[in-house]
């Protein structure tokens, strides 16, 4: 299918809360109906009246679809709502975030290219680029978030091809200048790839602020219940076309149903983001201030590293909250089971709050002194809050902590 993402006319659409309901929608769709909520468009390929409009199609004299792996009426207005939000020329979605990760850096990083990352991020992200891509020959210079020197100094010494790194981090939540990174990295010609995902487009503008790219796991904030997978990356349409070509080869297709979903989900995205951010923030300063907990990662707090730089560009801090019990494993593990809120459980961004033991959930194939080295340990706690009531859950998190 032809890159269909454009921005519509949304002049009356101001805010993004009415974006997030109304965008890709209201404004029009390809789908001839009057019913208020997107039909799912459940086929496998488009026909055509006559073999004139067939070759009307492949010359680029009009605009259809013509094959489900190529996109759907709904997923691309799936696509539309998020381009809105997000700022951006196109989006393309995929059927994970680590699919439009993958693709992504497939698309856009050439053989014997370079790529500078974080230390601090998603482990399967890092496992692809330092295991994966040196089979195309691409190289990686690794440093760490506030490192705005060794990334200068990257691409001086290297032609990079690309900076990639998440804002906030998973799981610290370092957060990384984008205005700035983004100067240093145009200076040279490499592009800039942000991982939004536990900022999201409510919280965090990385367009707006310089980058290149923007990449969501939509199965986090997009969705909010914990019951579609899915991945999206938005940017200018010149790039994103360049992705999509791969993604049509590779066949990482996001279903119309779970589209469907992500549609729904977003339309409630605002208020839920926003009543996660308030309990993130509130509840980081009660675990900040308790003796049992040794310390606190949360960018909404003055303590965090890169408070002023979230400041700054962010206007809402998440809904994740990283800390470190004051005690070994066997102690955090008593915390986490018990409380009774949270499920222990990996992924977040969801309605129901989720906590679990990076030390064990992410990194427990490694052996504590490899863990270490990405610095987890056996007592960090990653707690991603939901929408439950706020002194609820703050009683249960005090409860869990007289109990150790």
């Amino acid at each position: 299918m032809e890159d269909m993402n454009h921005l519509k006319p949304s002049s009356f659409l101001s805010s993004d809360g009415s974006l997030t309901v109304h965008a890709g929608e209201r404004l029009g769709r390809d789908i001839v109906t009057n019913s208020i909520t997107t039909p799912v468009v459940n086929t496998t390929t488009y026909f055509f009246k006559k073999t004139s409009e067939l070759i009307d199609f492949k010359e680029k004299r009009s605009v259809s679809h013509e094959y489900a792996r190529y996109g759907s009426p709904t997923t691309m207005v799936l696509e539309e709502k998020i381009s809105a939000l997000e700022g951006a020329e196109s989006t393309l979605v995929m059927a994970s975030g680590m699919c439009a990760n993958t693709v992504m850096l497939l698309a856009l990083v050439p053989r014997n290219g370079h790529i500078v990352t974080t230390i601090d991020c998603y482990k399967e992200t890092r496992n692809f680029m330092e295991t994966f891509l040196p089979k195309l020959g691409i190289t990686v210079t690794v440093i760490d978030s506030a490192d705005t020197t060794g990334l200068e100094a990257a691409v001086i010494k290297h032609e990079v091809s690309m900076f990639f790194t998440e804002s906030p981090t998973n799981p610290f939540l370092r957060c990384v200048d984008i205005e700035l990174v983004s100067k240093i990295c145009h200076k040279r010609g490499t592009l800039v790839c942000i991982d939004s995902t536990f900022a999201t487009p409510l919280n965090q503008k990385a367009l707006a602020l310089g980058a290149d790219l923007v990449l969501q796991s939509a199965t986090k904030y997009f969705g909010g219940h914990n019951d579609v997978l899915a991945g999206c990356i938005s940017g200018s349409t010149k790039l994103v076309s360049e992705i999509r070509k791969l993604h049509h080869v590779l066949g990482g297709t996001l279903n119309p149903n779970a589209a469907y979903l992500l549609i729904r989900g977003m339309k409630t995205m605002h208020l839920r983001v926003q009543q996660q951010n308030s309990t993130a923030l509130r509840m980081a300063q009660v675990l900040e201030a308790h003796p049992k907990v040794s310390r606190v990662y949360y960018p909404g707090l003055p303590s965090h590293p890169e408070h002023h730089i979230a400041k700054r560009q962010m206007t809402g801090f998440g809904g994740v909250v990283s800390f470190e019990i004051a005690g070994d494993l066997e102690t955090t593990i008593k915390f986490i089971d018990s409380l009774k809120i949270p499920y222990i459980a990996t992924s977040f961004g969801g309605c129901e709050s989720l906590v679990d033991q990076p030390a064990i959930t992410s990194y427990w194939d490694l052996p504590q002194e490899e863990r270490l080295k990405h610095g987890i340990k056996d007592n960090l706690v990653r707690f991603s809050f939901g929408v439950e009531d706020f002194d609820d859950l703050k009683a249960d998190v005090l409860h869990a902590l007289n109990a150790i």
